[in-house]
Formats: C-alpha cells, structure tokens, sequence
C-alpha cells in the first residue's frame, strides 16, 4: 500500500505538465477556427452585396450614371463589413463592355482586404474578390 501511495505522489504534477503542453495548441487551434469563421463571414458578406450591386445594375440603365446607382448598392449592402464606405478599402468596378443596352451584360466586382492573424501573428493576408454578370433587363 505503501508503495502504491509513493508511485501516485510521483505523478501528481503529470497531468498539470500535459495541460500546459496541450493548452497553447488548443488556444492556437480555437483561434483559428474564429478567424477562418470571420473570414468566411466577409466573403459571403462580399458576395452578397455584389450580387446585390450587379441586380440593381442591370434595372438601373435608365439612370442617369448606372455605374454610381450599382457602386452605392454595393457599398450599402455590404455594411457589415468595417469601411465599406471607403472606396480605398473596399474597391468596387461596374462595367458594361459592350454598353448600356438591354440584353447586354454588366459585371461587377468587388475586393475587401482581409488579415488571418493567430495571437499576434499574420498567419495569411490579402483580398476577398468577388465577381457577378447580370443581363441589362
């Protein structure tokens, strides 16, 4: 019984070495789970307030400056996202190549910057892009 107390006192501290051992690779691995997730969140976002833009484009060649009217669509949809009112951060292009006529096409495009960083360390950086093509109705 003796000895039996003796080997369990021995390896109290074992499971407090395995916890701090384990503990930064699990924090490592949950923060990257949140950053993926954020990041996934603003490309949807993205997405979305493209496809948002290109809609309001292609109902919009009677307007006056279509180009503004889908810009501003696209902006407004993608409030989520931090400066989506600044044009130096989000970057949106409306075209129509072959004119404003119906049946023709618009594109629009749009890129957000985005930064992946894991405890104070920049895992991965650059732009979310995204594209749409819609019919001028």
């Amino acid at each position: 019984m003796n000895l039996h107390r003796r080997l369990h006192r021995e390896q109290d501290g074992q499971s407090a070495t395995e916890f701090a051992i384990v503990l930064p690779v699990f924090c490592l691995l949950l923060f990257a789970v949140i950053q993926f997730g954020i990041l996934f969140n603003n490309y949807l976002t993205l997405t979305d307030a493209v496809r948002a833009g290109a809609r309001t484009a292609a109902v919009s060649r009677l307007e006056g400056n279509p180009e503004g009217v889908a810009t501003t669509r696209v902006r407004s949809a993608a409030g989520a996202l931090n400066g989506a009112d600044d044009p130096a951060v989000l970057k949106v292009d409306v075209s129509a190549p072959d004119g404003w006529e119906h049946g023709e096409d618009v594109i629009v495009e749009a890129s957000y910057p985005y930064s992946i960083n894991l405890l104070g360390f920049v895992a991965a950086d650059g732009m979310l892009t995204s594209k749409t093509t819609e019919r001028v109705e």
